[in-house]
């Protein structure tokens, strides 16, 4: 990434008003450099010259007590809408970027990795902070204070100009040398962070399973690796950081010293006034400040620069293909896979392999068979998640129409659509503002109606503060099971016509499984079509139509004693 990329303030509009006032205030704070110098200046030379009082310069005295609040007061300024501006361009930017994970469906080839793209959005972005609280001014500050107070001091003394101009290239120079080395680390320990995070990520998910194996202790000597690896490219950074800090400043205070030299010498040989003499002494180091400070600062944003790099990258790829036909009414309608397959990336067969299955309105269809063998690939397929590599699924309206989901507007399908995953996710709130997520507008007598169905009417009553108890982040927890009948609850209650259940039952109770017989029993009551990964016989003896996704072949629903 560039020091100002155009696409940050193409992605993020509190970016542009951020480099505007930025900008201004560089001009400003150049001003008040400028006229603060010259009246210290001439203050120092009326007391040491002129034999003034405090009396005589007691105005300006005072002006130059009002040019340091000034100053202060910039900086102030520059600090509060510094913080303000970053954190509306990192919220701007990981909205933009979540919108464009989430937009459209996932299509064969195309890279989505989950846990990757949860760092970026998290702390990766988050590191953006330092390089729009810090680098970012004085790299502004550097194009508008720089070369104005150059031109002061070459107005001045011609002299401590070339002085200056010749010496003030290096430390770009020094910056560049450093700068290669420390963007590789950046990008080292970004691509670290994310690994780490994946590896966090899928032992929590399978932890359970781990723990049932006996096999926790190989990944948790897994993520103990990376994250002594993290820490040993994090150390390399901060040790280029402190390094190219104390180059910066060696380059620095030698540069000052030789215009100190220079006008000392002339100030014994009287080539030179005191007044003049000063003014440029006291403006030649900050000529080099700006500069300085954005070596220095350039190495607590490089984290960010790399994450931001990462997500302008994604931000800019081509957007999925999506269709464009609004979806047909699921009420009436027969949904059905044609020899679907999905091929993974770390592996050359598909699962599921010729998938033929077909759901008629108001049926329930069970997907069975091996883990492994393709049934929340289909459902991922089916919800519009990805794109099938092979196959098709097909929507035939009760017209006799037949439409490809793959031409079919997401959005209209999604609305359409209720999906309880294994793991249902809980948001923040209520928790009757987590019943009514698909359903805002719904009485509470059809609420308490469907809790009862559930069992949730029972986790409602050991709750304190029953409706009222606030759960999610910030809040209770709730188990696997209270949570599975949440999820349910929301189900009943939403208008969908078409319901999506992974694996309902997963590490559930016997009472559990029950709400969760009870629920599917409400529902096809109800008419609503619904299609769910079964495990357990009892799931598959309530289906209408079982299909064994191991080999695609449909094997007839058993009959419930």
């Amino acid at each position: 990434m560039r020091p100002l990329d155009p696409r940050l303030l193409r992605h993020a509009r509190a970016a542009r008003g951020y480099v505007v006032l930025t900008a201004g205030l560089g001009v400003l704070t150049t001003a008040l450099l400028v006229v603060q110098a010259t009246v210290l200046a001439d203050v120092v030379t009326a007391v040491a010259t002129e034999q003034a009082r405090v009396a005589g310069v007691r105005g300006r005295l005072l002006v130059l007590v009002g040019l340091v609040l000034a100053r202060a007061a910039v900086a102030g300024v520059q600090e509060r809408y510094g913080h303000r501006a970053a954190t509306n361009v990192v919220r701007q930017l990981r909205t933009a970027l979540v919108d464009r994970v989430c937009a459209g469906v996932r299509e064969p080839g195309r890279d989505q990795d989950t846990a990757t793209i949860a760092v970026l959005v998290t702390r990766g972005l988050d590191a953006l902070e330092g390089y729009l609280t810090r680098y970012l001014p004085q790299l502004l500050l550097a194009a508008t204070v720089t070369p104005a107070v150059l031109a002061v001091i070459w107005w001045h003394d011609r002299v401590a100009g070339i002085t200056v101009a010749l010496t003030l290239p290096l430390i770009p120079l020094f910056m560049a040398l450093v700068g290669l080395s420390t963007q590789a680390a950046a990008d080292r320990s970004l691509s670290t962070l994310q690994r780490l995070g994946a590896q966090v990520l899928d032992l929590i998910a399978g932890l359970s399973t781990l723990r049932a194996l006996g096999s926790v202790a190989a990944p948790l000597r897994r993520v103990q690796q990376v994250g002594e690896a993290y820490r040993r490219t994090t150390m390399r950074t901060l040790r280029s950081a402190f390094l190219s800090a104390l180059v910066l400043e060696t380059l620095t205070t030698l540069s000052v010293a030789l215009v100190a030299v220079g006008i000392g010498l002339r100030l014994v040989h009287g080539d030179l006034d005191l007044r003049t003499g000063l003014t440029v002494l006291l403006l030649a180091p900050e000529v080099y400040l700006p500069l300085r400070q954005v070596g220095v600062h350039f190495h607590a944003s490089v984290d960010g620069l790399a994450a931001a790099g990462q997500a302008f990258d994604r931000l800019e790829q081509a957007p999925a293909a999506t269709g464009r036909t609004v979806a047909p009414d699921l009420r009436t309608t027969t949904i059905r896979f044609e020899e679907v397959g999905v091929v993974h990336a770390d592996s050359d067969r598909a699962t599921p392999s010729g998938l033929d299955a077909e759901l008629r309105p108001g049926q329930i269809l069970a997907l069975t068979g091996p883990s492994g063998a393709g049934k929340s690939s289909a459902v991922a397929v089916l919800l519009g998640l990805r794109r099938a590599d092979r196959g098709r699924i097909v929507l035939r309206t009760d017209h006799g129409a037949e439409i490809d989901l793959n031409d079919v507007d997401p959005q209209s399908w999604w609305s359409q659509v209720s999906w309880v995953p294994q793991h249902p996710a809980l948001v923040p709130g209520t928790l009757a503002e987590n019943v009514r997520l698909t359903a805002p507008e719904v009485a509470d007598e059809d609420v308490a109606r469907a809790a009862a169905i559930t069992g949730l009417d029972a986790v409602v009553a050991e709750l304190p503060g029953g409706w009222s108890a606030r759960i999610g982040q910030g809040g209770l927890g709730l188990s696997a099971g209270q949570g599975q009948r949440l999820a349910l609850t929301r189900v009943l209650l939403s208008p969908a016509p078409l319901v999506v259940l992974d694996e309902p039952t997963a590490h559930l109770d016997g009472g559990a499984e029950q709400a969760v017989l009870a629920a599917l029993t409400v529902l096809k009551l109800s008419g609503r079509t619904v299609v769910l990964i079964a495990h357990r016989p009892a799931l598959s003896a309530i289906a209408d139509e079982v299909v064994i996704v191991a080999d695609g072949h449909r094997a007839p629903a058993p009959v419930a004693a």
